[in-house]
C-alpha cells in the first residue's frame, strides 16, 4: 500500500503573530514552524500502517526551501521519502491542484491530509483534491482501518459520529482521533540521522489559477482590564454584568 501524507508548514502556537505591508502579509520574522497538528495525527497513523501492514509512506508539501526542515522532521518520524512542490502556497485551490498532480503521477492508494491547517483554517484542500481527481473522500476522520482494498472509518458529524465503509483509493481529511496525542512520535537521534539520507524530491509546480488573495489581516481586540467587585457589592456586580458584559 502506498500512502501519501500532506504536510502543512505552520507557525507554532506559541509564536507571536504580526503582520506587515499594511496588515496584508504574515510577518515570518522570529516565527518557529512545526508540522500542522492535524497532519501529524495523519502521519502517525500512516507510520502505524507502515509498521503493521508494510505500507510505504511519502510526505508532501507545497512550499519553498524554508519548509524542508519540517519535511525532514516527518522523515525522522518514519516516513520513507518526501516531496516538495517548489511553490508559494497562495490559496487552497492552488495547493490542491499541485497535490492532485503529485497524487495522479504517484499512484497512491491512500492520501491523508489534515482536515484543516492551523494557520488559515480553510478546511478546503482535502475535498478539493478529491473533487479534482474524482476520488473517494472522507472528512473529519477520527478512525481508520484497512483490510486489503476495504476501508472502515469513523468521522465526526454534528452531534455525534458516523461509521462508514468505502474502498481504496481514498482521500481523507484527518484530525485528532486517528491517533491520540500520547501516540505522537518525537524523532530520536537515529531517526534524525537517517532522515538526512532519505530522498527529498523537488518538483516544479503545474499551472493553476490563484482564485483568492488575502487583502487584510486583523488581530483580535485586546482583552479589557479585569474589574474586581467586592463580594458584598452585589448591586455593582449585577450592573456590570447587565450594562457592560451584557450577559444578563
Amino acid at each position: 500500500m502506498k500512502i501519501l501524507v500532506c504536510i502543512s508548514h505552520v507557525p507554532d502556537t506559541t509564536s507571536k503573530i504580526n503582520f506587515t505591508n499594511g496588515d496584508s502579509e504574515f510577518d515570518t520574522n522570529g516565527v518557529q514552524y512545526v508540522i500542522n497538528p492535524n497532519d501529524e495525527f495523519g502521519l502517525t497513523r500512516a507510520i502505524w500502517f507502515q509498521e503493521q501492514q508494510g505500507a510505504n509512506v511519502t510526505v508532501v508539501n507545497v512550499g519553498g526551501p524554508d519548509t524542508e526542515p519540517t519535511l525532514r522532521k516527518a522523515l525522522a518520524i518514519g516516513a520513507n521519502e518526501a516531496i516538495r512542490v517548489n511553490a508559494n502556497p497562495t490559496d487552497g485551490f492552488f495547493v490542491a491542484k499541485q497535490l492532485a498532480e503529485v497524487i495522479k503521477n504517484g499512484g497512491y492508494d491512500l492520501v491523508i491530509a489534515g482536515k484543516e491547517s492551523l494557520d488559515y483554517n480553510g478546511g478546503m484542500v482535502p475535498g478539493m483534491i478529491a473533487g479534482i481527481l474524482g476520488s473517494n473522500f472522507l472528512n473529519s476522520c477520527t478512525s481508520l482501518t484497512i483490510d486489503g482494498n476495504n476501508v472502515k472509518a469513523v468521522r465526526e458529524i454534528d452531534g455525534g459520529k458516523e461509521t462508514v465503509s468505502t474502498t481504496l483509493p481514498l482521500i481523507i481529511g484527518g484530525q485528532k482521533g486517528l491517533v491520540e496525542e500520547k501516540d505522537l512520535r518525537i524523532p530520536n537521534m537515529r531517526g534524525i540521522m537517517t532522515a538526512r539520507t532519505k530522498a527529498l524530491t523537488i518538483l516544479e509546480p503545474v499551472d493553476a489559477t490563484v482564485n483568492t488573495k488575502a487583502v487584510k489581516f486583523e488581530k483580535p481586540a485586546p482583552k479589557s482590564a479585569v474589574k474586581l467587585v467586592s463580594a458584598d457589592n452585589l448591586d455593582e456586580l449585577i450592573n456590570l454584568l447587565h450594562n457592560e458584559a451584557k450577559v444578563i
